[in-house]
């Protein structure tokens, strides 16, 4: 059951009960028996658990980034830099 709270618009005393979505709305202060107020707050919402992500609905196989000769690029440019390598240590020599 929600819990609600309530504020009296004329001795400003504030309190909380617990009420179900049936009940009728509180309209008179237990205090002092003046008109009461339901207070609204904002609700934090937290998302829990898989398929709230972009990335949740994805398998690994099924990107949409395709391979390009960019991403074997680096391998082939290690390459001739070893190639170099020797040469240039020879020539130390």
């Amino acid at each position: 059951m929600p819990t609600y709270a309530y504020a009296c618009k004329d001795c400003s005393h504030a309190f909380d009960i617990v009420q179900s979505f049936t009940d009728s709305t509180l309209t008179s202060c237990p205090e002092c028996q003046g008109t009461l107020r339901k207070k609204f707050n904002s609700v934090g919402v937290v998302f829990k658990g898989s398929g709230f992500y972009r990335t949740d609905s994805r398998d690994s196989k099924g990107s949409t980034v395709s391979a390009s000769p960019a991403a074997s690029a680096p391998a082939a440019a290690a390459a001739p830099a070893a190639s170099s390598a020797a040469p240039a240590a020879a020539a130390a020599s």
